[in-house]
Formats: structure tokens, C-alpha cells, sequence
């Protein structure tokens, strides 16, 4: 059983279509790997058994998708139950999900930014709180990227603070959401990574973009991730020490080994701050 991952530690995003690869991969490629339960409960069949083949050979990180932790329908508590059995039965060392919404009255099928105010800390706070009850175990909320600012009564920063605390919950700090929003909504990227609670990070994330002009990316998880994200990693393994870290891809698959060679640069950074 695995129980921790080390803070030096690097991971991949477990796709469907990269099963094979991955089972395939030479021992030591990558030290756990990072799952949506949403996207596997209650699948079984072959693919059902090369899951379970690689959670018993790697550590399993869990990245929820749809449990619209910051949206006006009830919090859907059967999910919750589900995405729990899911979590122990592999033995998930970490769960997160986003702070954000995706659905009202209906599935939305996208993850929308929340309004930074008072009233939406509240709300936002007691739903977290009621997901680790149900799930019984700490979550991590993921810093989401987002196009269209709602109403910003607080700062995205203090925004992101007042919510830790109050739902005492941990953060998953994604790097590449940073610096799309940083160039998308013109702020200082390396002061909003400063800005973070060090005790509240429980890990990172690591993903490409689109650069659809000079001041628009858009976050894709389609591409290789940029020479700027890499720097701005460096800064955060600096800032607040090394946290495990998974690349994400979904879509538009290299070559297996062209993504075992970002794993391999993700390595190359945490053993320059070791």
C-alpha cells in the first residue's frame, strides 16, 4: 500500500490513451501517477484491470473534475461517496479538485471562475469542509485558469487565502495557470506565487499552453509546456520548497518518451533546489 509521496517526487497524468505506454514504461520513468476518478468510476472490462494494475505498482494522485465545489447546486453527495470508495480502494495518497464551478441546474461541462468576494469565500468554504467530511480526508483546491473576470471584490490572492483558512483545506498550485492568468489579466506571476501559503501547498502542477497572441494563452494541456513555466517552477521550488509534481497532458500525445523527457526536466528542477 502506498501511503505518502516524498516531496521530491514527479508524476503523470494517468490518460486512457496513454494506458499501454504506461504500463509499458521502464521502472523509475516517473515516481506516481495522477487520475480524474470522475472519469473511471465504475469502469471495468480490460481497462478497468490496467488501472488497477497501475495503482498497485505506482502511488495514485486523484484530480476530481465535477464535484462544482463553488456552484449553486447542492453538492452532489452520491459522488462524493463514490469518489471516497474509489480513493480507498487504490489507496489515493492525494485528492484535489478545482476552485471553481461547473455546474447550475445542469452539468456545464467547463470549469468557471468564481466571483472574489465575501459572500462566495463563505459559500465556497463550507462546501470544501463538507466534501473532506464525506470523503473523510483532506483536499487540495487548484488555483483555476479563467478568460472572464466576475465581480473582484477581493484580490484572486487574498481570495484563494480567505478560502484555505476558512475551510481549512490545502492548495494544489498550478504553475501554468498562473502564467496564463498572469499574461492574460496583466499581474506579476512571481509575486502571485509568492503570495501563496507555503504550509497550505500539497503539490503542483505543470502543463503547456496555446499562445493564441502576445496577451491571450489559452490553457490547453495540448502542448509542451513553455520555457517561461519551467522558470516560474524554479521560482516556486525556491519560494516554497519541492511539493510532488505532475505534468499534465490530455490531448495531442507526443511520443511517450517526448513526455518521460519533461518528467525528466521536472527532475532536473527539484534536484537543483535539493
Amino acid at each position: 500500500m502506498h501511503t505518502a509521496l516524498p516531496p521530491r517526487s514527479t508524476g503523470l497524468g494517468l490518460r486512457r490513451a496513454l494506458l499501454d505506454s504506461l504500463i509499458e514504461a521502464p521502472a523509475g520513468a516517473f515516481d506516481f501517477l495522477e487520475c480524474a476518478p470522475d472519469n473511471w468510476i465504475g469502469v471495468g472490462g480490460v481497462l478497468g484491470e490496467q488501472l488497477t494494475t497501475l495503482t498497485a505498482r505506482y502511488p495514485l494522485s486523484c484530480h476530481g473534475l465535477s464535484l462544482s465545489l463553488g456552484g449553486p447546486d447542492p453538492l452532489d453527495i452520491a459522488l462524493l461517496q463514490q469518489t471516497r470508495q474509489f480513493l480507498d480502494r487504490h489507496h489515493a495518497v492525494l485528492y484535489s479538485e478545482h476552485l471553481s464551478y461547473c455546474s447550475a441546474d445542469g452539468h456545464l461541462y467547463d470549469l468557471l471562475p468564481l466571483p472574489f468576494t465575501e459572500d462566495a469565500v463563505h459559500h465556497v468554504a463550507a462546501r470544501i469542509r463538507t466534501a473532506q467530511d464525506v470523503l473523510g480526508r483532506r483536499i487540495a483546491v487548484e488555483n483555476v485558469s479563467y478568460y472572464a473576470a466576475p465581480f473582484q471584490q477581493l484580490s484572486e490572492i487574498d481570495f484563494i487565502a480567505a478560502v484555505l483558512a476558512e475551510a481549512d483545506c490545502d492548495l494544489l498550485l498550478d504553475v501554468n495557470n498562473v502564467y496564463v492568468n498572469a499574461i492574460n489579466h496583466r499581474y506579476d506571476a512571481r509575486a502571485f506565487i509568492t503570495a501563496m501559503p507555503s504550509q497550505r501547498i500539497a503539490s503542483y502542477h505543470i502543463a503547456g499552453h496555446f499562445d493564441e497572441a502576445d496577451d491571450l494563452k489559452i490553457d490547453t494541456h495540448g502542448m509542451p509546456v513553455k520555457d517561461a513555466v519551467w522558470q516560474l517552477l524554479d521560482f516556486s521550488y525556491a519560494h516554497h520548497g519541492l511539493r510532488p509534481t505532475v505534468l499534465e497532458r490530455d490531448f495531442n500525445f507526443p511520443p511517450f518518451a517526448q513526455l518521460l523527457d519533461e518528467v525528466a526536466l521536472i527532475r532536473s528542477a527539484q534536484a537543483r533546489v535539493a
